[in-house]
């Protein structure tokens, strides 16, 4: 496929979310495209075009769209009820697959979106420590909240451990509240936390930073500290959770946390997140268990929602399938394989970057081992790259390919030819001498 045409209906529905929609959308992706349906690793527009799948809706459909076991299991829930604001059936299931699967888990909390569970994992910390201050990395995502959306992607670069908001309308007193180390810097990591041990409530930190995946020993150091000076650790798993190992990036790398955050994969495509760790620090959710002034509040009308647990429940089924983990890395390593291959043979300055799973090309040479690092990548290159993919049937993320288990060899052969088809139309100027 090369070149993509836009039909009517879906020009017309374009000029619709102008009129209706902040910017024309929804404020998560390019406004140019307009999904009608899914299947397996593919997905059609509006205007009928097939693309090849690899935004994944930002990363929850790790199975594929429309998986048939998912399907099953949510059209047999909704005759009995789409939401309840109870406990129910399906959500009490579901945690108890999540306890058995996560490291950390000793009990679960769930929530609706990552960004809630994010949110409430830094007031859990917070809470059971008895101290304000979080400590992150910069460049760390941890949702949209005042306290996530600090130096995530600053517009200027301050002293660590000074925190930088990314949006109007935070409230200065939060910046004071946050403290911002470097990823991969073990040295600079414990020395700060050390240095504010009596302060912290609680470190957060994704274990594989967007792409970035961390030095041998820099996870470990984090925990090491953090343990033996009783500071709550939180792994950021809503991305990792269930994608990187059926145990998440904390099975992944060795590593185990005393809070993880949970979303994507675990919801299966529907709308719920969760929070998991030791039951001492979970239990100030209980009432009974710490007394009137320790519990914390914690309310969601959609929390453990019935259509969203099966959902998740069918998909934590299918990954349990021996091999699955194995197929999909082995897949992710090929496509990673000849993407360099690509680039070393265009004589660009690029790399691969991340996991197998989750990964993209990074338009710069050297180190990139963190957010500073990263700020060295021709921003303008990969725009290019991704606009000729996507010309060529291939949907990714600006800075991220997902991969699927429902993804095939065939998927990864015309990937190949489109990114290859990317390279050719590369200026000369690009390109290393």
């Amino acid at each position: 496929m090369t070149g993509i045409a836009k039909g009517a209906e879906e020009l017309a529905l374009m000029e619709a979310a102008k009129r209706v929609l902040p910017g024309g959308g929804f404020g998560n992706f390019a406004n140019d495209i307009i999904i009608r349906s899914g299947q397996g690793g593919h997905v059609t527009d509006v205007s009928g075009n097939d693309y090849i799948d690899y935004l994944l809706g930002s990363g929850p459909m790790f199975i594929g769209h429309n998986n048939p076991a998912v399907t099953e299991a949510v059209m047999a829930q909704i005759p009995l009820g789409t939401t309840f604001f109870t406990n129910n059936e399906p959500g009490i299931h579901l945690a108890e697959a999540i306890v058995d699967a996560m490291p950390c888990v000793e009990q679960v909390r769930f929530l609706t979106s990552g960004t809630e569970a994010d949110f409430y994992a830094m007031r859990l910390a917070r809470a059971f420590r008895g101290k304000p201050k979080i400590v992150k990395f910069e460049g760390g995502y941890h949702g949209m909240s005042d306290w996530g959306l600090m130096s995530l992607a600053p517009k200027r670069l301050a002293n660590f451990p000074d925190a930088v908001p990314d949006s109007p309308g935070i409230p200065d007193a939060v910046r004071n509240e946050v403290l911002v180390a470097p990823f991969n810097d073990i040295e600079a990591a414990v020395r700060l936390i050390e240095a504010h041990q009596d302060e912290i409530g609680g470190v957060i930190m994704e274990p594989l930073q967007r792409l970035i995946p961390p030095k041998p020993g820099f996870l470990q150091a984090v925990r090491d500290v953090t343990a033996r000076l009783g500071i709550p650790l939180i792994f950021d798993e809503v991305v990792t959770g269930f994608r990187f190992a059926y145990g998440g990036a904390q099975e992944y790398y060795g590593v185990t946390p005393d809070i993880c955050t949970m979303g994507k994969i675990v919801g299966g495509g529907f709308a719920l997140s969760a929070i998991g760790g030791r039951a001492d620090i979970m239990a100030m959710f209980d009432k009974a268990a710490v007394g009137e002034e320790r519990f914390m509040t914690q309310i969601g009308t959609l929390s453990g929602n019935p259509v969203a647990a099966v959902a998740g429940l069918a998909t934590l089924e299918v990954l349990r399938e021996p091999g699955t983990y194995e197929k999909v890395f082995a897949m992710g390593r090929e496509l990673m394989d000849g993407l360099t291959t690509l680039i070393a043979e265009a004589g660009i300055p690029a790399q691969c970057l991340g996991e197998p799973v989750l990964f993209d090309v990074v338009y710069a040479a050297g180190d990139m081992r963190d957010y500073r690092a990263m700020l060295r990548q021709d921003a303008a290159m990969q725009k290019h790259v991704n606009t000729v993919m996507r010309s060529r049937g291939i949907l990714k993320g600006d800075s991220k390919f997902y991969l699927s288990t429902a993804h095939t060899a065939a998927d990864i052969a015309q990937t190949l030819e489109a990114f290859r088809a990317a390279m050719q139309s590369m200026p000369a100027s690009r390109k290393v001498a």
